[in-house]
This record gives C-alpha cells, structure tokens and sequence, in this order.
C-alpha cells in the first residue's frame, strides 16, 4: 500500500520477492549479520506525512520501529515517488528490483542516492544476487547463490 493506494502484486512479481528476500537472508545468516524481518509491516505515520507497506523490509543489528533496509519489486512505473515516502519515514537503504536489475539507493542529508553497492551490506556482490534471483527454480536459485558465496 502507497499512501493509501493498494497495490497487488501478481503471482510472478511476489515469487520474485520472496526469492530476492529468501537469497537476501541466506546471505545475512551465512556472514553472521544479525538481522530482524519485518516483511511489508506498515511503516511510517501521518505525522510524518508518509505511510507505506514495502514489499519486503529489515532491521539490522538489532528491532527497531523504522527498518534500515527495504525492498521493492518494481512491476510497473508509477506515479508515485516511493523515494519521498521512504525518505520522510527515515529508510536508510531501499533496493528496487525490476526486470532482475537491483536499483540501491542510500539515504543522504538531502534526499537518496543511487549507488553501486549497498552501504548496509557492502561485500554483497549485487550482480550475483541479480543472476540467482532471476534463476527459474527458487529452491535451486537459493542453494547456488548459497554455494557461491559460502
């Protein structure tokens, strides 16, 4: 939901979030990064001018009400500027994943910016997890990409 828009996801786009999350995890558990899932818990509040449930969403190191990073599956191109509303909510990193291209933007003074690694996760090799993600068979995508990185 965007600010109070639903959106759906189809059958295919929410397969490849709960691969991209599933390959995101195994990562954080094989290099010992203690990690909190929130999943697309709603975030944000009217007083901030912003409210959304993310497709996918962590707190690292330890809970917290505001996840540090979020992920977006990105099926269509819409109106609305997901950056702002995450911005206003105070999401340090957020990932949009569209067409098996993973899209990282950090969060700085004055808005976010794109970036060519995650600050949150830096020895994340992207392009590995971009190829396992669009891999056509999740439980072979997830035991591969943990092969590789392992």
């Amino acid at each position: 939901m965007w600010h109070g828009l639903v959106t759906v996801l189809t059958a295919e786009a929410e397969e490849c979030r709960k691969t991209l999350a599933l390959l995101v995890q195994a990562y954080m558990r094989l290099k010992k990064i203690r990690f909190y899932g929130k999943g697309s818990t709603t975030i944000g509040m009217k007083e901030l001018g912003a409210r959304t449930e993310p497709d996918e969403s962590y707190c690292l190191g330890e809970r917290k009400p505001i996840p540090d990073l979020v992920l977006e599956i990105t099926v269509t191109s819409g109106s609305i500027d997901a950056l702002e509303i995450f911005r206003r909510i105070g999401v340090r990193e957020v990932w949009f994943w569209e067409d098996s291209v993973i899209s990282i933007y950090a969060l700085r003074d004055d808005g976010y910016e794109l970036v060519n690694r995650s600050e949150l996760l830096p020895d994340l090799d992207i392009r590995s997890l971009e190829f396992h993600s669009h891999m056509a068979d999740q439980y072979d995508a997830v035991n591969a990409f943990i092969e590789a990185i392992a």
